[in-house]
C-alpha cells in the first residue's frame, strides 16, 4: 500500500488529523500541502511547522498548483511551484487539473522541463482520467482516476496501454469510501494497476478536508 495524501485542512482547524498524518508518514508515497488553493501570497507559520515535522518524519512533500487545465500562464505556475520549495521545502508539485488531450501535451512538456529546471525532484500530474499516453512518461506519477466511490466500483474502465505502465507511475484517487471499505478501496486500486492510492471518506465540496483512514487501517482493522 502506497498512499498519496491531499489533506486539504488547515493544521489549525484539524491538529488531530495533521499529527496522525506525520505519526505515519513514513507510510506514505507523498504528502500534498495546499495551504490557499496553491501556496498563498505568504509563508503560513502553521504549514511550514507541520512541513518540517512531516520532513522529519520521512514523508516527501508535494506543493499544490492548479494549471486549470493548461489555461493558466506557465510562468504563474511555476511562481507558485517556486514559492512552495522556498516557503516549505517542497521535493515537487502536485500539478491539479491538468489537461488530458494530445493537442495540451507540448506545453505541458514545456512546463514540467521548466519546473525540473527550477528544481522540482518529484512531479506529479492530476488530469483525474486516463490521459494520452505521453502525459504518463513526463510525469513521475499521474492520477488517471480521480472521483466518487459508487463512479469507481460501478463505470471505470481503462485504455489497454494503460496496463503496460509500472503501477508505481499510476494513481487513483478515490472519494466516498464508505469507512469499512477502504481496505477494499486499496486493493481494488491495486488490482486494477495503480500502485499508488489515496481512499478518503469524505464528500463534496472538499472531500480532502479528512485524513483517509488507509494510513491507519490495515486489512480492515484500524493499527
Amino acid at each position: 500500500m502506497s498512499l498519496l495524501v491531499p489533506l486539504y485542512v488547515h493544521p489549525a482547524e484539524d491538529p488531530g488529523a495533521w499529527h496522525r498524518l506525520i505519526t505515519g508518514a513514513a507510510r506514505t508515497h507523498a504528502v500534498v500541502l495546499n495551504p490557499a488553493s496553491g501556496p498563498g501570497t505568504a509563508p503560513d507559520p502553521a504549514y511550514t511547522a507541520a512541513a518540517r515535522a512531516l520532513r522529519a518524519a520521512g514523508a516527501q512533500l508535494l506543493g499544490y498548483v492548479d494549471t486549470d487545465y493548461g489555461t493558466r500562464d506557465r510562468a504563474e505556475i511555476t511562481e507558485e511551484a517556486r514559492r512552495h520549495r522556498d516557503w516549505y521545502r517542497t521535493d515537487g508539485c502536485f500539478l491539479d487539473r491538468v489537461t488530458a488531450t494530445p493537442a495540451g501535451l507540448p506545453a505541458c512538456r514545456r512546463l514540467v522541463r521548466e519546473l525540473r529546471r527550477q528544481g522540482a525532484g518529484t512531479v506529479v500530474f492530476n488530469p483525474g482520467v486516463h490521459p494520452a499516453p505521453g502525459y504518463v512518461r513526463l510525469a513521475d506519477l499521474t492520477v488517471t482516476f480521480e472521483g466518487h466511490w459508487s463512479t469507481y466500483v460501478s463505470a471505470f474502465t481503462r485504455p489497454s496501454w494503460i496496463a503496460r505502465q509500472p503501477p508505481e507511475r499510476l494513481c487513483h484517487l478515490v472519494y466516498g469510501v464508505p469507512a469499512a471499505l477502504v481496505p477494499l478501496a486499496v486493493r481494488t486500486a491495486t488490482e486494477r494497476g495503480a500502485g499508488v492510492c489515496g481512499p478518503v471518506t469524505g464528500e463534496g465540496p472538499n472531500p480532502w478536508a479528512a485524513l483517509t483512514p488507509a494510513l491507519t487501517w490495515a486489512n480492515g482493522v484500524r493499527s
